[in-house]
Formats: C-alpha cells, sequence, structure tokens
C-alpha cells in the first residue's frame, strides 16, 4: 500500500508540527509520521512545557506557526505571558510555561485544520530515492505501508531521516546529558535543616543510595533541588539518544533515579510523605546527530549574529553546554540575534531533502543554542514553505526563490531576518 504525497514530515515534534501545517497551508498534500502518541516531542512528551525563546531585547524575533499554539495554549489555560518588552539576563524569565496536555491538544487541531495527514505509532523501515523518496514504514502491529513523496523533510531530532537515506552526519564523541523532567511535592522543607540536608546528600552520594547526575546542579545545596520539585535536575550522562538501544538505557535510567530520589527525599526532615506528583514519559535528548549542510553555523557565525545572505528565521538562546561539572550558558553580546540560512537545513549534495529542528547542520557549542523549541519551530516552518514551493514549481529547495520564500513565511506570520 503505497500513498502519494506532495511533502512528507518525519517527526512530530516542535520543528515537526510547523514544517507540516506550513506545508499544509501551502496547499500542498502533506502527510505527518510520528512514532509516538502524541505531537509536540520534548514540549509535550519529554516534558519540556516552557518553550522559548520568542523575544530578544525586547523585541519579538520568533513568530509564525509555533508561536500561534503556544499563545493558543497559554490563553486556553489563562497563563499569563513574561514581560517581553523587559531584556533580561536570566533568559528562563522569558520562556512561556504551558499545559502540555492542551498543547497537544492543539496541535493535533492545527494538523487536521490543515488537512494533514497524520500517523501516529509509526516506525520508518527505509528511505529511497527515485523519481519520488519512497518512505517504508511499519504500524504497531507490524502492518506495512509506505508514501511516495516528492519533498521529504527531516524532524526526528536524530537525523534519522538523513541517515537512513545515506547522506553524512555528524556527533562529538561525547553528547550532552539526556533529562527526565519530574517533579516531587508532598513536602514543606525548613530553611534551617539546610546544613543536615546537605550532609545527608553527600553521605548519599558516597553510599551508593544516589548517583551523580541525580541532581545535576550538585554544586549547590540540595534545597534547591526540593524547593523546586525538581523539574530540569536530572541529568543522564553517555545516553545514546540516537538508537532504540540507547534511549531503551536512558529511560530506564532515568525512572531509576526518580526511584533513588523519592527514597531519599522521604527520609529528610519534613519530607516523610513526599510523592512523585509529576513525570515525563521520555527523556529528553539534547544532542545526537547533526546533518552536513549546503551550509554550517559555526560557534562564531552564532554569537556574532552573522547576516546570512539566504537567512530564513531568527534563533535566540546563550550558548548552553551542560556537562558533568553542570551547565555552562554565555549568554549573547547585547543586540545579537542570530539567524538561521536555507543552505543549513539540506543536506549536503541531496535534492528534495530537507531537515529541520536539532538535528541542523552546526557546530557543537552553536548547536547547544539552536537546539532549543522556539528557534526549531521556525526551523520547521521554513522547511515546510520551502518544500511546498518546490513541490508546487518542480524544483528543489537548494534553488527555491528565497524572495517566494520569505513572502509566503511573512504571510503566514512568520518573522524573517531582514524583512
Amino acid at each position: 500500500m503505497e500513498q502519494k504525497v506532495d511533502v512528507l514530515v518525519v517527526g512530530g515534534g516542535p520543528a515537526g508540527i510547523c514544517a507540516a501545517v506550513q506545508a499544509a497551508r501551502c496547499g500542498a498534500k502533506t502527510a505527518l509520521i510520528e512514532s509516538q502518541s502524541a505531537l509536540g516531542g520534548a514540549t509535550t512528551l519529554a516534558g519540556v512545557s516552557f518553550p522559548g525563546l520568542f523575544h530578544a531585547w525586547g523585541r519579538q524575533v520568533i513568530a509564525g506557526i509555533g508561536w500561534e499554539l503556544v499563545r493558543q495554549a497559554a490563553a486556553l489555560d489563562e497563563t499569563p505571558l513574561p514581560d517581553f518588552t523587559r531584556p533580561t539576563e536570566r533568559h528562563w524569565e522569558h520562556q512561556v510555561k504551558l499545559n502540555p496536555y492542551v498543547y497537544a491538544c492543539l496541535a493535533d487541531e492545527a494538523c487536521v485544520a490543515a488537512g494533514v495527514d497524520l500517523r501516529f505509532h509509526q516506525q520508518i523501515l527505509s528511505v529511497e530515492k527515485g523519481a519520488a523518496w519512497r518512505v517504508r514504514f511499519a504500524g504497531k502491529a507490524g502492518e506495512l505501508a509506505a508514501f511516495a513523496a516528492n519533498e521529504l523533510i527531516d524532524c526526528t531530532g536524530d537525523a534519522d531521516v538523513v541517515r537512513l537515506a545515506g547522506f553524512p552526519c555528524a556527533r562529538g564523541e561525547r553528547v550532552q546529558p539526556a533529562t527526565l523532567m519530574l517533579r516531587f511535592s508532598g513536602y514543606d522543607v525548613d530553611e534551617g535543616h539546610r546544613d543536615f540536608i546537605d550532609a545527608e546528600y553527600r553521605k548519599a552520594l558516597e553510599d551508593g543510595r544516589l548517583e551523580p547526575g541525580d541532581f545535576a546542579h550538585s554544586k549547590t545545596h540540595f534545597t534547591a533541588f526540593l524547593k523546586g520539585g525538581g523539574g530540569n535536575q536530572v541529568h543522564l550522562f553517555d545516553v545514546d539518544g540516537g538508537s532504540a538501544e540507547g534511549k531503551t538505557r536512558a529511560e530506564l535510567r532515568g525512572r531509576a533515579a526518580a526511584l533513588r530520589l523519592l527514597r531519599f527525599i522521604r527520609g529528610l526532615p519534613g519530607c516523610s510523605h513526599a510523592v512523585l506528583a509529576e513525570m515525563a514519559w521520555t527523556t529528553g535528548i539534547r544532542e545526537t546527530w547533526r546533518i552536513l549542510g549546503e551550509e554550517t553555523i559555526t560557534h562564531d557565525d552564532y554569537t556574532s549574529g552573522r547576516p546570512w545572505p539566504d537567512a530564513v528565521c531568527h534563533s535566540f538562546y546563550p550558548i548552553d553546554l551542560h556537562d558533568e561539572n553542570g551547565v555552562v550558558p554565555k549568554p549573547l553580546s547585547p543586540g545579537v540575534v542570530p539567524s538561521v540560512p536555507l543552505g543549513a537545513l539540506i543536506p549536503k549534495g541531496s535534492l528534495h531533502l530537507m531537515a529541520a529542528g536539532r538535528c541542523v547542520s552546526s557546530d557543537r557549542l552553536a548547536n547547544s543554542a539552536l537546539r532549543i523549541q522556539a528557534t526549531c519551530m521556525a526551523m520547521g516552518q521554513a522547511a515546510g514553505a520551502a518544500a511546498a514551493l518546490s513541490a508546487r514549481g518542480g524544483g528543489s529547495p537548494n534553488g527555491v526563490d528565497l524572495a517566494a520564500l520569505r513572502k509566503t513565511l511573512a504571510a503566514s506570520g512568520a518573522i524573517v531576518p531582514g524583512g
């Protein structure tokens, strides 16, 4: 069974949603394949339900479909937006806290309204290029199907499609740790117990009740972990998030860490009734494979705000590298707003193939900032528009008319560099 589409998007995370909706709104017959049960990826399934950053230096630099969904989710849940007119060095203050369940529903609604053919619980088996791309996939009961697509967009985050298609990708010898988002509650910590709690924390590390990474910011007091309820503070080192085997180990290690923490916390003063109130259903992966594109964004390109001739969207986030010593954020210089060129979304030497999101062509340091959700949304929308224009005109995204692409994006509410 093979179906023909103009644009096929693989991966329904922040980039994939925007790519599919944009392509479909442009009139392209579009399908979206997702291996999980819901759209949203990091925003929903991985529990990182605070996307950013959409604003820089007091002005909005990323908008479009992603921002449209974020605003709708915040409004439905009556969540106030931050004061974006006030620049801050504490970038997290401009992240928008969302209800991930509402966001997942809105993502479904946007795709269905645009006419996207949604396919959940599907695993890609093969990618072959002929007159069109032929992508074979399997459902949960082993049923086989295929799409023949004029344009193919890889939004898997791990460059799965690009690698299956035979194009080279890169990754470092070490990758950033994964994180299991969780929240503990049901306790009341007295600041007066801080020294005792810190001493108990150190003992637990020594005797194996806790492991390095269970509290990623271990140089600060463990009471900080308790006050925040956990959140983005559990790191899993040496995780291969680009393979099923490696991801399985990450899921097991993450949930084992959750149990260790719960048992430890319950033994602390005022915490005997602590509960694990929330936990993401999948670990969040920061780094795996990156495509080798027609253009590659380097650290210097990013931090200098290099003006790319083929820029299609902005990005704004500090260099944000996580390792065993914690997080090393390096804010951008005042006024600098980086951008993403179309060439960084096109695997080198490919035709009718794009990749958007975390696997964008970039070096490791630049990628630590480019991987953030708002930028992935903007990249996805740009890829969707380029693919739709290519499918309509018979060319390839490599040769798409940049003026037409930017006009299409602007008409869909996106903010285009230099526009």
